[in-house]
């Protein structure tokens, strides 16, 4: 099992757009998410496993003060063709990286 940052740093768009892909012949583990909003507003954060949808989302519109970080520590697991998805409620203001576990099934 090798650990593995699968995405940025770097800034969400303002609509859905994959974030990570897990390759075939392997799983991911999501470990870790980051988010960090340097920007003078409050913008919100939506994370989703698969098609941005309401049933699919691990963050739904979270509110991200100015100046504030959020730090999600968990074990979600992907396999191999899923991905997750990502979109900030303003462009380019949000910062963020996922990490984990990649391994070969």
């Amino acid at each position: 099992m090798a650990k593995k940052r699968v995405f940025g740093p770097a800034l969400l768009a303002g609509a859905a757009a994959v974030l990570y892909t897990v390759p075939a012949g392997f799983m991911f583990l999501i470990r870790h998410i980051h988010i960090s909003n340097p920007s003078a507003g409050a913008v919100d954060a939506t994370l989703s496993i698969g098609a941005d949808a309401a049933g699919t989302r691990i963050f739904d519109g979270r509110p991200m003060p100015a100046d504030d970080v959020y730090d999600w520590f968990g074990y979600l697991p992907m396999v191999a063709g899923e991905d997750i998805r990502g979109w900030a409620s303003a462009a380019a203001t949000l910062n963020c990286e996922i990490s984990g576990d990649l391994e070969a099934i």
